[in-house]
């Protein structure tokens, strides 16, 4: 893999960091700027929102700069928002960059997506994809983590100058090393670029297609029941399984290197057999959640599935956002954004749907059932979508194969 791809993972890895830190930065924000815990917490809604919404926007901005001054441009505004937000004492401005935070973060792997499957060879999307989204994973096993320490030992602040300074290398390395065209690599010439798809129409035509439209459902399903469970495991081990608070760190470190290895080895698997591993793990993904529901209160069962189902959910999340890549061909841009903004549509959804089974009343276990419906669902859907458009999955200049 080139190794501007990791510096883009680099980044990646700052901004899934800033995504998820501030659920151990709450308490000392709200102390620090004279708010309400509950008003702190929207912090975390607002940076959801901003990527949800800035995916596409950004990536539509993104079609008028090249890649590397796209990816230049949205990491400086990140960098800027975090330093901005470590020197203000306004929850106003705190909030603000938060929204400008997660639009540059939106548009940067809507555009990184694209720009790493165009420094592999054709058929190596799933693998590019897999390096990218190592910092994803990385940011829950140890990003996170330490932005709780750094809010520990010096305030709230240190996080977000910690996330500034880790922005600073990826900036010179994707000022040097990412290649600056527009449109995507033309197999058999690595150094020639095309069009992407004509512009904003011929890129938002291209989404119609029923191959990438299911996709994007599927891994907003995926995700969803990914960050239902991570967001309330907390709930989970201690409530259920009755481990101790102190150990909470470690069940959640435990979820994100799993998670980490789903990643690397599903990216290795991803281009070459993915409905396999789609198939068989969705279904190992159903099973899984079904086991860790049932299972909870067995602390040894509880700790495997925790790992297992990490490891799972992201070899399929991610083999999902690779298939979108190759499914929106005509698309490569927009793809890229819609992809992210699936991802985090499954990230918002998937923990609101656990706390409404949680307020119902229907026990700390809720949030795997949740889960495990979800990925249900998404089998469903696959299976129907399968049926109803074949041609749509059998056609294309990039299709699915399987050996």
């Amino acid at each position: 893999m080139p190794f501007a791809l990791h510096l883009l993972a680099l980044a990646v890895f700052a901004q899934g960091t800033s995504e998820f830190m501030l659920s151990g930065l709450g308490p000392g924000i709200a102390r620090g700027l004279g708010v309400s815990l509950p008003v702190a917490g929207s912090l975390t809604s607002a940076f959801a929102v901003g990527m949800v919404v800035g995916a596409p926007l950004m990536a539509i901005l993104g079609l008028r700069w090249s890649r590397r001054g796209a990816l230049l441009a949205f990491l400086l505004v990140f960098l800027g928002v975090h330093v901005v937000g470590a020197l203000t004492g306004s929850f106003a401005v705190l909030l603000g960059t938060r929204v400008v935070g997660a639009l540059a973060s939106a548009g940067f792997l809507a555009v990184a997506l694209v720009a790493a499957t165009d420094m592999v060879a054709p058929e190596a999307k799933g693998r590019a994809t897999s390096v990218l989204l190592g910092g994803v994973t990385l940011a829950c096993v140890a990003g996170v983590p330490a932005g709780a320490w750094l809010g520990q030992l010096w305030g709230w602040r240190a996080a977000f100058w910690a996330v500034a300074l880790l922005a600073v290398p990826a900036v010179v390395g994707v000022l040097h090393s990412v290649p600056g065209g527009r449109g995507p690599v033309v197999k058999g010439r690595p150094h020639e670029t095309v069009a992407a798809g004509g512009g904003v129409r011929g890129e938002l035509r291209a989404l119609r297609s029923p191959r990438l439209l299911l996709t994007l459902l599927l891994g907003a399903l995926v995700n969803g029941a990914t960050f239902c469970s991570f967001t309330y495991l907390a709930s989970v081990v201690t409530r259920v399984t009755g481990v101790d608070d102190m150990w909470v760190p470690a069940m959640l470190a435990l979820f994100g290197l799993g998670s980490f290895a789903g990643v690397a080895v599903g990216g290795r698997i991803a281009d070459t057999r993915p409905v396999p591993l789609l198939a068989g793990g969705g279904v190992a993904l159903l099973v899984g959640w079904v086991l860790f529901a049932c299972t909870a209160a067995h602390p040894v069962a509880a700790v495997l599935l925790v790992l297992v189902q990490g490891a799972l959910s992201f070899a399929v999340g991610s083999t999902l956002i690779s298939q979108a890549l190759y499914a929106a061909v005509g698309a490569p841009t927009l793809g890229g954004g819609f992809a992210t903004a699936a991802f985090n549509v499954g990230a918002a959804v998937g923990p609101w749907a656990g706390g409404v089974a949680l307020g119902a009343g229907l026990g700390f276990r809720s949030p795997l059932w949740v889960s495990a419906g979800l990925v249900a669902l998404a089998l469903v859907s696959a299976g129907v979508g399968w049926r109803a458009w074949p041609e749509n999955f059998r056609s294309g200049s990039t299709p699915v194969r399987v050996r």
